[in-house]
């Protein structure tokens, strides 16, 4: 009977030593077990994905001697195979790899056949495609290589198959978004166990910049029933054992709802984004309203009340209930809270522009000045104390400009720059269910942005409800105005809101990194240009 442990491991990018120590923490876990094969995700050894670190020549000397270094290390293994992710250069050409290690060699190399090149994936910018099977022996069992998209088609299996491989394992980089962990299922069914392969799935796990990869590792067998499933959102690693070709039972994690999903991968992206990049705590603005609510608690779960701050900064249009409710939030997750008007500061920069406004009305400009001081405050303390700013702003803000540029905009990582506003709701929903942290009043209240007197966003903008159902046809599923006409919406909310989305390309340029959970968000997936006189 052949082990195979599952590593679903939490690479950071460019860190070789820290990665190859917990390459070596779960192989040695594993053969404390009883392992006879470890498979680590894509790119395991350097994180995943480097990016432009593969055009530099040093990254894959550093990988290479990396990697020896690994071997070396599991020597003391006796027989277990490792297969470890890392990028390769070979006389000059450059490669996507998988390498087995056992007793200290490095006794194979497989290259990924299939580069990605679409949504957020530029592969063929850094590599050159591999064309050769890799499949090794074990106890018996005949196992195949493979890297991601490489299954993402049927011709790698086969080739894999036709090369003697009896189990395909896959190492993968596979990023989150909703509803993905069926898709990979069918796609697995389709192009792996429909040729007769079992398949193991070892995905990674944590955030990476805007990505977030969820683990969500499986085993089917050759029917393609699952027989296995790994946690969501969290480093762990299963031992499967085969009994031939044919993998036994394991665990199969319960399901999250969609929402707890997106909320745990929301939270992953917070806690690595600052962990990894070493910043102290975070700091926010609160503002009575969901936004800043869901953000607040995202922050809390991700790092701990004692690394997160809220700033409350009220003018002379924030309602007395936005007071409230954000002390009663902020009581709740126990972090520290702050109070700092910003009526001083409006009233000098309205005295400052008073000649150059004199007989325009108030508009935009004022509410505008607002946001942009709270935004310089935010800033300020960021700068003195060493907490990145969290901004608030959601999608369907984002999609239609309706955020402030250097104000609400001004920040250091955007939480909720995926998240319609719809969604925002649903999250708070399933935050609540586990405890009831926000305020009732925040999720029943009408929004407002609390700019000019008794304000609501619907004032400027269609229900929610209206703006996410087109935002979504248009922005996330391609469809072209009349589609989405025919889809029961009416056609002045549709040219308004393509509209938008099109003459704020700009902002959302300058709009801080935020964590990606659908198919397509503003950012690596959404290359239009800013420049354009195209009109669909």
């Amino acid at each position: 009977m052949v082990k195979l442990a599952i590593a679903q491991m939490n690479s950071t990018v460019g860190d070789l030593a820290g990665n190859a120590a917990r390459i070596l923490d779960f192989a040695r876990c594993a053969a404390q077990q009883g392992a006879d094969i470890v498979l680590t995700p894509e790119l395991s050894l350097v994180g995943y994905p480097p990016e432009d670190l593969l055009l530099r020549n040093s990254f894959y000397e550093a990988s290479s001697r990396a990697l020896q270094e690994l071997a070396d290390s599991l020597a003391s293994f006796h027989d277990l195979h490792v297969l470890v992710g890392h990028p390769l250069k070979q006389h000059g050409t450059c490669f996507n790899a998988a390498s087995l290690l056992v007793n200290g060699q490095i006794v194979a190399s497989y290259c990924k056949h299939d580069l990605p090149n679409g949504h957020v994936f530029d592969e063929k910018r850094y590599f050159r495609a591999g064309q050769d099977a890799l499949v090794f022996t074990v106890g018996g069992v005949r196992f195949g290589v493979a890297i991601c998209e490489d299954t993402w088609n049927e011709h790698v299996p086969s080739q894999a198959k036709v090369a003697g491989a009896e189990v395909l394992l896959v190492l993968n980089g596979s990023p989150f978004h909703m509803n993905k962990q069926h898709l990979r299922y069918q796609v697995m069914r389709d192009n792996v166990t429909a040729q007769g392969l079992a398949l193991v799935y070892a995905n990674l796990v944590g955030g990476q910049d805007e990505l977030i990869f969820d683990g969500n590792s499986f085993v089917l067998n050759q029917q393609g029933q699952l027989c296995a499933q790994l946690k969501h959102a969290a480093e762990d690693m299963q031992l499967i054992e085969f009994d031939g070709a044919t993998p036994n039972p394991g665990v199969i994690e319960k399901e999250l709802p969609a929402e707890g999903q997106v909320y745990d991968a929301l939270v992953l992206g917070v806690r690595d984004y600052i962990g990894k990049n070493g910043f102290p705590g975070v700091l926010l603005g609160m503002s009575g309203g969901v936004d800043s609510a869901l953000t607040l608690a995202i922050a809390v779960d991700a790092l701990g009340a004692d690394k997160v701050r809220a700033v409350m900064m009220p003018s002379p249009y924030t309602a007395e209930i936005s007071w409230l409710d954000s002390r009663v939030m902020a009581d709740n997750l126990k972090v520290r809270y702050d109070e700092i008007s910003i009526n001083a500061c409006f009233a000098a920069f309205t005295e400052t522009l008073a000649s150059e406004f004199s007989g325009l009305p108030p508009d935009a400009t004022e509410e505008n000045i607002q946001a942009r001081i709270r935004g310089t405050l935010l800033m300020a303390l960021s700068n003195k104390h060493g907490a990145i700013v969290l901004t608030t702003g959601n999608k369907s803000e984002m999609a239609v400009g309706y955020c402030t540029l250097y104000g609400d905009m001004a920040g250091g990582f955007a939480v909720l720059k995926d998240i319609a506003k719809t969604l925002v709701y649903r999250l708070c929903q399933y935050r609540n269910s586990l405890s009831p942290v926000i305020p009732g009043r925040i999720l029943t209240r009408p929004p407002s942005a609390e700019l000019r007197p008794d304000q609501t966003d619907q004032d400027s903008l269609p229900p929610y409800e209206v703006l996410d159902g087109i935002m979504q046809l248009h922005m996330e599923e391609n469809c072209a105005t009349d589609q989405i006409i025919a889809a029961g919406y009416q056609a002045g909310d549709v040219e308004r809101i393509t509209r938008l989305i099109k003459i704020n390309e700009y902002k959302r340029r300058q709009s801080p990194v935020g964590i990606r959970v659908t198919h397509r968000a503003f950012g690596r997936d959404w290359r239009y240009p800013i420049t354009s006189k195209f009109r669909d």
